[in-house]
C-alpha cells in the first residue's frame, strides 16, 4: 500500500523514519565531496568492504567484521535471514503487532507460525514473558522480535531480552531481533541490544530509520561468523552487492562522531514533533487512546468507532489525500500508525486533513465505543 500510494498524495503519514537527510549535509566539505567523486562504480567486496563492517561491528561488543552482512537495505537482511533459517514444517514464533516482511515469508518459507500478542495496559506496551513460553516449543526454528517495535514504538529493557534469550536456549531456536529504530529514542537511551544474549542470536537493522538515510539503502546482519559467511552467499544470488557509493557514504555516516551527530538529529525531530500529534490525539477526547511511543518516528492510537481501519484510511487518502497505515495491516483493525518525523508543517497540515475526514465521518470525541476489543486475537493481515 505504501509503496503504491506514497508518492501520489499530498501527505505522506505512512513513514516511519525521520524527515531525510539531504546529500550536502552529509558530505558537506571540499575533501568529502572531492573523495565521493573519485569514487569508482565498481562492483565493491560483496558483503561490505571492510572498513564498513569493522564500523557496524564496532556498535555491537565482541562482534568483528567477519559477524557483519551489509545488504541493501534492512528488508534484504530480513530476507536471507528467514531464507536461510525456516524450512518448510519449522515453527516460527512472531512478536505481533511488528513489520509483517517475515510473518509474509514465514509462510512463504512453509513454517507455521504462532502470534506472540504485547500486551497493551494502558500506559505502555510490554512484553508477556510467560505467553512466550508457551508459544514457543522443541519444533521453534526462529523467535522474531522488533526492538524497539514497529509499529507501536515500545522499548523493552535488558531484562526482556533476557527472558527471551532464555527461552530460546532452553529449545535451542535462533532468535531474530530487528532493530532498525534503535538509536531513535526520544529520551536519547539507547536500546538494548539482543547482541550477545544467546549464542543462536542474529541482529538486523540499517540506516533507513534512526539515520534518516532510507535512499542509501544500507542494512546489515549481525551473527555468528557461520552463519555470516552462509547469508553472504545467499545474498550474492539476490542483489549481489551495497552500492559503492552508499558503501563508502554509509562509512562517512557511522565514523563515531558523524554518527552522534546524525541520531542526535533525529532525537531532536522527535522531540520537536511529539508533542504535535500528542496534542491532537488529545484534543480528539475520547476517540482515541494511545500510549506514547519510546523510540522511532511512529504513534498507534486505537481509535473508538466500529469503522474498518482499511475503509478509514481508504477514505483519507481518496477524499483528503493523506496516507497513513491501518491496523488492518498488522493484523489489529480498530488501529492506525501516524508518522510524526517530517517536517512540523507538514505533520499539521495531514493532521488537519484528517480531522477533517473526523468531522466529515461524524467521529466524535465522545464517540460510541468500537465493538472491537482491544486485546483481540490478531488475525492474518490482508497484505502481509
Amino acid at each position: 500500500m505504501q509503496s503504491t500510494y506514497e508518492n501520489q498524495v499530498e501527505f505522506n503519514l505512512s513513514e516511519s523514519g525521520v524527515h531525510p537527510l539531504r546529500l550536502g549535509e552529509l558530505v558537506h566539505d571540499t575533501a568529502a565531496r572531492e573523495a565521493l567523486l573519485a569514487e569508482v562504480l565498481r562492483y565493491t567486496q560483496t558483503n561490505g568492504t571492510p572498513p564498513l563492517r569493522a564500523q557496524i561491528a564496532s556498535m555491537y561488543d565482541g562482534a568483528t567484521a567477519g559477524h557483519i552482512l551489509v545488504t541493501n537495505g534492512g528488508s534484504e537482511a530480513n530476507f536471507i535471514a528467514a531464507w536461510n533459517l525456516v524450512e518448510p514444517g519449522d515453527e516460527v514464533v512472531m512478536m505481533v503487532p511488528n513489520y509483517m516482511q517475515m510473518w509474509g515469508l514465514a509462510h512463504a518459507f512453509g513454517a507455521t507460525v504462532r502470534d506472540w500478542p504485547l500486551v497493551n495496559d494502558g500506559a505502555r506496551w510490554r512484553i508477556d514473558a510467560d505467553a512466550l513460553e508457551r508459544a514457543v516449543s522443541p519444533r521453534t526454528r526462529l523467535i522474531i522480535i522488533c526492538n524497539p517495535n514497529n509499529p507501536t514504538g515500545a522499548r523493552f529493557e535488558a531484562t526482556d531480552l533476557d527472558r527471551i534469550a532464555a527461552v530460546a536456549a532452553r529449545h535451542g531456536s535462533w532468535v531474530l531481533a530487528d532493530e532498525i529504530y534503535r538509536g531513535a529514542e526520544l529520551d536519547g537511551r539507547e536500546t538494548a541490544t539482543m547482541w550477545g544474549r544467546h549464542d543462536r542470536v542474529i541482529v538486523t537493522s540499517g540506516l533507513s530509520k534512526a539515520y534518516g538515510l532510507p535512499g542509501l539503502r544500507i542494512g546489515w546482519v549481525v551473527g555468528p561468523p557461520a552463519l555470516a559467511a552462509s547469508l553472504w552467499a545467499s545474498h550474492d544470488y539476490t542483489t549481489i552487492a551495497p552500492g559503492a557509493l552508499s558503501d563508502a557514504l554509509a562509512r562517512r555516516a557511522l565514523e563515531p562522531a558523524r554518527r552522534t551527530a546524525i541520531l542526535s538529529r533525529t532525537r531532536r525531530i522527535l522531540n520537536q514533533n511529539f508533542p504535535i500529534i500528542a496534542s491532537w490525539l488529545d484534543e480528539h477526547g475520547g476517540l482515541f487512546s494511545y500510549a506514547p511511543p519510546d523510540a522511532g518516528a511512529i504513534v498507534y492510537p486505537r481509535y473508538h468507532h466500529a469503522i474498518n481501519s482499511t475503509e478509514l484510511v481508504t477514505r483519507l487518502r481518496q477524499e483528503k489525500s493523506v496516507l497513513i497505515v491501518p491496523g488492518d495491516h498488522f493484523g489489529m483493525d480498530g488501529y492506525l500508525r501516524i508518522g510524526f518525523g517530517d517536517e512540523a508543517g507538514y505533520i499539521r497540515a495531514g493532521l488537519e486533513r484528517l480531522a477533517e475526514l473526523i468531522a466529515d465521518l461524524g467521529l466524535r470525541n465522545a464517540a460510541c465505543q468500537s465493538a472491537i476489543n482491544p486485546q483481540s486475537a490478531f488475525r492474518d493481515p490482508q497484505f502481509g
